[in-house]
């Protein structure tokens, strides 16, 4: 896993912004926490990160309501399982979306385990595309923001005291991991109390 972080931190500072835009459209919110740390300490500007952030959430957004409008129920049955989504998941989904459909886009964006369902319910309920932009960017401009701020945090954290203690980045990687988990956990228990 660590290894993983090096290469995708050294493929990002070789490539820079170029390499940005399809490693969040595919990871958005590690690539941008990372991207927000190396903004932190210098090696790119944050306005661009924030941007490529926002970008790259829209178009996954998109894709992914593009598959439900496309092939609807059809992939949920073929190619759900494989992303943890199925028929009576979209189903207790839908009545979210027939209250609160915009509210319901800017809300999942921080629960991973919704994210996926509710892009792809919105284009199974062919909403309406327009709206379905306006707050999909909401939502993005949100996210995008939170994450891009984290991880500017973290590297102001790893910058500043770095410099004095050589075991920092081990205690800031342990913090790090460790939000995640919280915020992972916090978010599943959520996301199966919102699909009741």
């Amino acid at each position: 896993m660590e290894q993983l972080g090096q290469t995708t931190l050294y493929f990002l500072r070789q490539c820079g912004y170029f390499a940005m835009l399809p490693l969040m459209v595919v990871e958005g919110t590690g690539v941008t926490i990372a991207c927000g740390m190396m903004a932190s300490l210098g090696i790119f500007f944050w306005p661009m990160v924030l941007v490529i952030s926002i970008l790259g959430d829209l178009i996954s957004n998109v894709i992914l309501y593009g598959i439900g409008y496309k092939w609807g129920r059809g992939f949920i049955r073929s190619w759900g399982k494989h992303f943890g989504i199925n028929e009576r998941r979209v189903l207790r989904m839908e009545k979210h979306f027939h209250r609160h459909s915009g509210k319901t886009l800017i809300v999942v964006k921080s629960m991973a385990g919704l994210y996926l369902l509710a892009f792809i319910t919105a284009g199974i309920l062919k909403m309406d595309f327009k709206n379905f932009l306006r707050f999909s960017l909401l939502g993005a401009i949100a996210w995008s923001s939170f994450l891009v701020a984290m991880g500017y945090f973290y590297g102001y954290l790893w910058k500043s005291i770095g410099q004095y203690v050589s075991w920092i980045g081990i205690v800031i990687l342990i913090f790090m991991v460790g939000s995640f988990i919280v915020a992972g956990h916090y978010e599943k228990k959520h996301s199966e109390e919102l699909l009741k």
